[in-house]
């Protein structure tokens, strides 16, 4: 009895395992079968993306703050806080664009954003390449006449 439970046991980790390498195995095939036009689209889309997130941000405090402050959020706008961290606004990156010490008018999810898309761009572009370049190798092969003895 302890040895039937033992051999079921190893019989589902077997399973469990199985299926594993199998979802490995569909998930690697799905990668290769992609052309290097669906990686570079996933990269130009990617840019596109990372293009209107900083624009949203960037824009997020409209063109007169203190008004923005006031009568959208209704917070405080504090002249002395923007006067010694006047850099924070014309930052590329990180985007902030403060009221106050406590709130920011650049919505929390832009900045995190900001970071996906550009590393998927760049995956995006480096897994484009890589697909040419395995495709042309494998043209090279096939197309190579190969010699007789």
């Amino acid at each position: 009895m302890v040895g039937e439970r033992a051999s079921v046991k190893t019989v589902s980790e077997q399973t469990v395992f199985g299926k594993a390498a199998v979802v490995v195995a569909n998930t690697r095939a799905w990668f290769v079968r992609r052309t290097p036009v669906f990686w570079l689209t996933l990269s130009v889309l990617s840019c596109v993306g990372l293009f209107l997130t900083w624009f949203w941000g960037a824009w997020s405090g409209g063109l007169d703050v203190a008004e923005t402050c006031a009568l959208l959020k209704g917070q405080k706008y504090d002249d002395a806080y923007r006067a010694e961290h006047w850099r924070e606004p014309s930052r590329v990156f990180p985007l902030h664009n403060k009221c106050n010490a406590s709130y920011d008018l650049v919505p929390a999810w832009v900045n995190p954003m900001l970071v996906l898309l550009a590393f998927l761009a760049v995956a995006g572009l480096i897994a484009a390449v890589w697909a040419t370049a395995v495709r042309l190798r494998r043209l090279w092969q096939r197309c190579r006449p190969t010699s007789a003895a």
